[in-house]
C-alpha cells in the first residue's frame, strides 16, 4: 500500500504539488487554519502520501520559507553583482530585484513575511539567519553610500529596514491584474528607496 501511495504522489507531481497546495492554503487560511487534509485535498493525494515527503506541517512551512528566502537572496545577489559601480546603482538594482520577486512570487513571499511567528525554534533560527543575510546585503550598500557621502540619511540601518519592508508590504496588496507591471512597480520603488537614503542627485 505504501508503494502505491508513493507512486500516486509522484505521478501527480509529488513534492512540488504538495508545496503548491500548502502555499495556496497557507495564503488563504493561514498556517494554523490549514490542516494536512486541506493540503492533501488541494494536491489530489492522501494525507499518507504527504508523509512520504514531509514529516509534518511544520516541515512544509519551513521548506517554503527557506526556499523563498534562498531564491530571493540569489536573485538580489545576482542583481548586485551585475549593477553599476556606484552605491546608487547598486541600491536601485537591489530594490528592483527585491520588488519584482515580491510581485512575481507573491504568495510565497507573503507567507515568508507573515508566518515566521508560526515556526518552531529551530525553524525560526534558520529563517532569521537567512533574513539577516538578505538585510546585510542592503545594509552594506547603504553603509558604503553613507561613507562615500552620496547617501545623506542619518539613520542608515533603519532606512535599510524600511526599504526591505516595502517589498514585504507589496506581497500583501499587489494585484496581478492591476495597472502596474512588476517592472514598473520596481522602478517606482527604486526611486522611493533613493529618497529614503537621501541620495545625492546624479550629476550630468
Amino acid at each position: 500500500m505504501a508503494s502505491v501511495e508513493r507512486k500516486a504522489a509522484k505521478s501527480r507531481g509529488g513534492k512540488s504539488v504538495i508545496l503548491a497546495s500548502a502555499i495556496k492554503n497557507f495564503e488563504t487560511l493561514g498556517y494554523h487554519g490549514t490542516s494536512m487534509r486541506d493540503i492533501a485535498d488541494g494536491a489530489g493525494v492522501t494525507v499518507a502520501a504527504i508523509y512520504h515527503h514531509f514529516t509534518s506541517k511544520q516541515e512544509i512551512l519551513q521548506d517554503i520559507m527557506v526556499r523563498v528566502l534562498t531564491d530571493v537572496i540569489s536573485k538580489t545577489r545576482t542583481a548586485l553583482i551585475e549593477a553599476g559601480p556606484t552605491p546608487a546603482d547598486q541600491l536601485v538594482a537591489l530594490v528592483g530585484a527585491w520588488i519584482q520577486f515580491h510581485t512575481e512570487r507573491q504568495s510565497e513571499a507573503l507567507i515568508g513575511a507573515s508566518e515566521i511567528r508560526s515556526l518552531d525554534t529551530a525553524g525560526k533560527r534558520l529563517v532569521t539567519a537567512l533574513r539577516d543575510e538578505q538585510e546585510e546585503m542592503f545594509q552594506g550598500v547603504i553603509k558604503r553610500g553613507v561613507d562615500m557621502g552620496v547617501f545623506n540619511t542619518r539613520y542608515p540601518r533603519e532606512g535599510g529596514r524600511a526599504i526591505i519592508e516595502m517589498g514585504y508590504s507589496i506581497s500583501r496588496w499587489y494585484r496581478q491584474d492591476g495597472p502596474l507591471r512588476p517592472s514598473e512597480l520596481a522602478e517606482r520603488y527604486a526611486y522611493l528607496a533613493l529618497g529614503v537614503v537621501r541620495a545625492t542627485p546624479a550629476q550630468d
